[in-house]
């Protein structure tokens, strides 16, 4: 009878632990965010894209192979970084895309890091930005982005058909 009974609990336990933990690691999110930060103190527009390693895992596989792992593989990190790079550009003009150069990433509890950055112009109205990491393997991939340091947060999303976008930073 108390071994049915222990069964029956190990059971329960069980059920309840999968149901809250099979949410966060069944599927992927398919959403990335990232914040464009105008910092004073270095004179930089400072990039920082945050994906959730679980989509890049998969990502990775798809774009370099299936033996891409960007969990223990340098390589494949750089990798996927670089695509990342390739894939997100901004303007200050709506033509010219702004000098990105790379900092570097590096991968932070469930997320995948990418880092960019470019000087601060003197005068930016506007910044007009593509972002097309991931929406090219997954058309239901939403990448968000928040401009900080110049003023309110401003925030541009891109999902569907969204290629680009322009953000007014003063008004």
């Amino acid at each position: 009878m108390a071994a049915s009974v222990f069964r029956v609990c190990g059971l329960l336990i069980a059920i309840w632990a999968g149901a809250f933990a099979a949410p966060a690691f069944a599927h992927q999110q398919k959403a990335a965010i990232t914040k464009v930060l105008f910092n004073p103190r270095t004179g930089n527009i400072e990039v920082m894209h945050r994906f959730y390693l679980h989509d890049a895992e998969h990502a990775v596989r798809q774009i370099f192979g299936r033996d891409a792992d960007i969990l223990s593989s340098r390589e494949t990190q750089s990798l996927f970084a670089d695509y990342v790079s390739e894939r997100f550009a901004m303007t200050d003009d709506g033509v010219t895309p702004l000098p990105l150069s790379a900092v570097g990433f590096e991968i932070e509890r469930q997320f995948f890091w990418v880092y960019q950055e470019t000087p601060v112009k003197t005068e930016m109205n506007e910044l007009t930005f593509r972002h097309d990491a991931l929406r090219d393997l997954w058309p239901s991939q939403i990448n968000t982005i928040n401009i900080e340091g110049v003023g309110d947060v401003k925030t541009a999303t891109f999902d569907g058909t969204i290629e680009v976008q322009t953000v007014v930073l003063k008004q």
